[in-house]
């Protein structure tokens, strides 16, 4: 009888099979962009939308083959969701502060300062970089 602890050949053909499917999706992600670009088309939102899409395959293809979470204990999942939970509860209530340039009580000067540099350049025909000093 063979060892079930001992490593196969099989393994490490699997994971050699879903690497390549990653480099495989990236590409997917980055042709679209490089495309877009190089013939002046104006598809940010199908580019996008499809850089997220193929992000979420590869994230299910990393927790299912590499983090092995779809044979861990039900208690994993678990605690990944609610660290999700948290996260994006931690983003909402953090967002509206970052996003802004003024509080009630502060203002972030540096970002305004660039922010209407970037808007003059914008009127004035230019490409939004800032100006040297």
């Amino acid at each position: 009888m063979s060892d079930p602890h001992a490593p196969h050949a099989d393994h490490s053909k699997h994971y050699i099979k879903i690497w390549i499917a990653l480099l495989v999706l990236l590409m997917v992600s980055l042709v679209p962009a490089i495309i877009a670009q190089q013939l002046h088309l104006n598809i940010t939102g199908i580019v996008v939308v499809t850089a997220f899409a193929v992000a979420f395959i590869k994230a299910y293809l990393v927790i299912k083959h590499f983090m092995h979470l779809t044979i861990e204990k039900k208690y994993v999942g678990f605690l990944f969701l609610t660290m999700l939970a948290f996260m994006l509860v931690f983003v909402g209530g953090v967002s509206p502060d970052v996003m802004k340039h003024e509080g009630q009580r502060w203002t972030n000067d540096a970002a305004k300062k660039v922010v209407d540099e970037g808007m003059k350049a914008e009127k004035a025909g230019g490409h939004g970089e800032p100006e040297k000093h």
